[in-house]
């Protein structure tokens, strides 16, 4: 018997497909809408391979109310929403911020919009550490804890500070009609995950990420440095006030993130707070030097790389506290950074291609024999 249903906005993304593997791991039943823009649909049969459950997709774009009305409509027992579907890069929100706003921010709407006329009534929203702005601008705020204030560096950043924006107001209005009009308004709540750096694979070594074009993160970018899709790896900037010059970042392995959405879901349906903001980091700072020597390391090569001038939008030091999710959700990372660099590597080294190639059958024939065991 199912716990819920729960539709996944970007679902065949990176994280959303690491978090529609932990729902249906954990008995939830998953609809899954995605646009395709930036993922494979072959991620839902992966998910598959790995849990033997299959999420329902619908290849729906966030921004289209009328097709989002559809798929509630058709799945009248989904009673939460997990909100990934968005654009992403830093970099690139600077040079078309039109569409960062439209896809980001009006996708945002349009999902609550259909939410409310459905009575959906739990949204656990995909936000960023990027929301902090550079943290280290005021005393004692490295680590960052939730109270740090909010001040986006970039047009990324700011668009999920609106987003954030927007589902406190929504949810506070919804509790406020319903209390006025004698009903029940405990059910609308929101969760606000901000996340620092995901990285890692499923370390099966069939699923991980496999960003169509050029992606903009560093670990999936050393991947293809160390596979020889790219010749050397850009390092923005070595003039940054750390140890050795690069800036500072919080990773975390995919699938304590995904973990973490989780544990946020169950607590809304159980505890009922409104809105809460929760950091989902391991409180651990690595320099981009240092990244790249553990990845070097797994590897078993030094992984080229050149320094060039710093990217706009970029700060010092991006380090979680997570203390927060750590007492409230019970939620902590597991895994670690070696852990995240050897399951990228065995995810890369074993699919070039990502998602437009067939697994190597060695991974398969592992897999299903360490089912069999379980």
């Amino acid at each position: 018997m199912a716990v819920g249903t729960v539709l996944v906005t970007g679902g065949t993304g990176y994280i959303g497909s690491f978090t529609t593997l932990a729902l249906l791991e954990n008995d939830y039943n998953v609809v899954i809408v995605d646009n395709l823009y930036n993922s494979s649909k072959v991620a839902v049969d992966r998910i598959e391979l790995i849990c033997g459950k299959r999420p329902l997709f619908y290849e729906v774009d966030v921004t289209n109310e009328a097709g989002l009305d559809e798929v509630f409509a058709k799945h009248p027992e989904i009673d939460s929403v997990i909100h990934f579907a968005a654009l992403k890069a830093v970099g690139e929100s600077g040079e078309i911020p039109l569409d960062y706003y439209r896809t980001n921010v009006g996708g945002s709407i349009s999902l609550l919009r259909s939410m409310e006329k459905h009575n959906v009534t739990n949204i656990v929203f995909s936000s960023s550490a990027t929301v902090y702005g550079d943290a280290t601008r005021i005393p004692n705020m490295i680590p960052i804890p939730e109270h740090c204030p909010i001040e986006a560096t970039n047009t990324y950043g700011r668009t999920k500070v609106m987003i954030e924006q927007v589902i406190t107001d929504q949810i506070h209005a919804q509790r406020q009609k319903n209390q006025k009009a004698g009903k029940p308004f405990e059910q609308w709540n929101g969760a606000l995950l901000r996340y620092f750096n995901p990285c890692g694979a499923h370390p099966s070594g069939i699923m991980g990420e496999d960003p169509q074009g050029v992606p903009y993160n560093l670990l999936p970018l050393l991947g293809k440095v160390a596979t020889g899709e790219r010749e050397k790896l850009l390092v923005f900037g070595d003039d940054y006030a750390s140890k050795d010059g690069t800036a500072i970042r919080d990773y975390i392995h995919v699938l304590d993130l995904a973990s973490g959405h989780l544990a946020a879901l169950n607590y809304l349906r159980e505890h009922k707070p409104g809105v809460r903001a929760w950091n989902l980091g391991s409180g651990r700072g690595s320099t981009v030097f240092e990244m790249i020597k553990a990845f070097s390391k797994v590897v078993g090569r030094d992984l080229p790389y050149e320094v060039v001038g710093r990217r706009q939008g970029d700060v010092l030091d991006l380090t979680a506290n997570p203390a927060r999710a750590n007492e409230e959700l019970h939620w902590k990372t597991k895994l670690t950074l070696e852990d995240a660099c050897a399951d990228l590597w065995r995810w890369v080294e074993n699919n070039p291609r990502g998602y437009r190639q067939e697994p190597p059958s060695e991974l398969l024939d592992a897999l299903k024999a360490s089912k069999h065991k379980n």
